[in-house]
């Protein structure tokens, strides 16, 4: 396991983030490396496993170590701790080490360099030193290595942790020379075993957060999406950017192979200070490929579905085409009945998004104590305009129509210009069946979960074959 893990590490080396085209079908992200360092605050801050692991988080100007933490009272600091020598000859103990400061820097094919700024106050009492305080500031400086897990999640390993002993205050009391360079020689030899393994729990705390970008997100009734790694993370010396493959599930977990087009991707550059997103053509096509497949894109449209401006009867169809269509029976109800035998077709190009879905749309009359008639069919596509909205998980479709176009397919009777009733079509359309599809689009098209980015207030871009969301941290 360990050798797999070395592997990965190794070949990270290798990698190295490259502006062009992207020639998956993936989702890419580039995570700022603003956002790592906030999720290395948070968890210093409060992150529940970290909690577990160190005990009480108290106040933010104690930070994790203090009070009813490892330094406090029954802390692995406290009476009878590692720290009992120091006790011992010079009567302090520790009670409060701030909240660290956090400050990182990527380094381009290898990971982070992580910097913990941190104060640790002492203090104690004896015959010699009397009532004192002291003020101790401490850097923890650590190399982390950034790889792939074997469940093929990005992972922070901790290859080396160092701790350099800053100046030494003494707020009160008296400390002679030579216990003062005592308390400087035993700090600088337990503070490295104290505070490395807190770099330890961060980083846990972290790769559980970059361990969720293998989340399974629903999709409502239609399954469910599964990201997973494409390629080992790449790194520069702003950004980590992650391939990231979904995979489409049915409600039953089985995996739906939808055709994959291999269209590249011309990925902009990112702005420093930013995180990024880009969303590919095929999730958009998969999710529009599920409502096919699961028949949510059929319906069947009654008078009662529609506004009572918009004319659904055998008289008002007549008059549309009176040539032809006059010696309807008047004053009966109609039925249409629209089908979508393949799968929507959806456009990403000069910052615009359409769905063309074609359908047959039969129109029925009812006829009373019996089966409705099939009076004609005809051949349509809708050409749709989609708005696309971000929430925190999400990149939410809204649909309009743009235009209906229909064809006659058969005839009850003469063949005739099927145009005259693209309008009142679109009526039609616009108040049942767009209203209908808006409503099967609320699961939206799944993002990414990693590092609790959140992408709500994100800019969308609409680019060739793809969408762009940016955020700022």
């Amino acid at each position: 396991m360990m050798l797999g893990v070395y592997t990965l590490l190794l070949l990270w080396g290798l990698a190295t983030p490259c502006l062009g085209l992207l020639e998956t079908v993936g989702t890419l992200a580039r995570i700022d490396k603003d956002e790592l360092g906030k999720a290395i605050q948070n968890s210093l801050v409060g992150g529940p496993i970290l909690q577990n692991v160190l005990g009480t988080v108290t106040s933010v100007n104690q930070g994790l170590l203090g009070a009813g933490g490892l330094l406090g009272g029954g802390g692995l600091l406290s009476y009878g701790g590692i720290f009992s020598l120091v006790e011992e000859l010079s009567g302090l103990k520790i009670e409060e080490l701030t909240l660290p400061k956090v400050s990182i820097k990527l380094l381009p094919g290898f990971g982070v360099q992580l910097s913990l700024h941190t104060k640790v106050s002492l203090h104690g009492s004896g015959p010699v030193v009397g009532l004192l305080q002291l003020a101790a500031e401490v850097n923890v400086s650590s190399k982390v290595a950034l790889g792939m897990s074997p469940r093929g999640t990005p992972i922070l390993v901790l290859k080396r942790c160092n701790t350099l002993l800053g100046r030494i205050s003494l707020m009160s009391g008296l400390l002679p020379t030579p216990i003062f360079g005592l308390v400087e020689q035993t700090l600088c030899k337990v503070l490295p075993g104290l505070l490395c393994p807190v770099v330890d729990s961060v980083l846990s705390v972290v790769n559980e957060l970059l361990g969720a970008t293998l989340s399974l997100v629903p999709l409502g009734t239609l399954g469910s999406v599964e990201f997973t790694l494409a390629t080992l993370p790449l790194i520069s010396n702003q950004y980590i950017e992650l391939d990231v493959n979904p995979i489409v599930k049915s409600i039953a977990g089985d995996v739906i192979d939808f055709p994959k087009p291999r269209l590249p991707v011309k990925v902009p550059p990112k702005e420093d200070h930013t995180s990024q997103v880009t969303v590919p053509l095929y999730l958009f096509n998969t999710v529009f490929g599920l409502l096919q497949t699961n028949g949510a894109l059929d319906l069947d449209i009654t008078p009662e579905m529609v506004p009572r401006n918009i004319p659904l009867t055998t008289t008002d169809l007549a008059a549309l085409a009176p040539e032809v269509l006059g010696k309807l029976p008047p004053g009966q109800n109609l039925l249409l009945s629209l089908r979508v035998a393949k799968a929507p077709m959806v456009t990403l190009q000069n910052k615009k998004a359409t769905v063309s879905i074609p359908a047959t749309i039969h129109v029925l009359s009812s006829v009373p104590q019996g089966s409705p008639v099939v009076l004609f069919q005809m051949n349509g596509v809708m050409t749709l305009n989609a708005q696309l909205a971000p929430s925190s998980t999400k990149l939410h479709i809204t649909l309009s129509l743009e235009r209906l176009s229909v064809q006659l397919a058969s005839s009850f009777s003469q063949p005739f210009d099927a145009s005259h009733l693209e309008e009142w079509l679109s009526d039609v359309v616009r108040a049942a069946y767009v209203q209908r599809l808006n409503e099967h689009l609320e699961v939206g098209i799944p993002l990414p979960k990693i590092l609790n980015v959140n992408f709500a207030n994100s800019a969308v871009a609409i680019i060739e074959n793809a969408v762009v969301l940016t955020v700022a941290p």
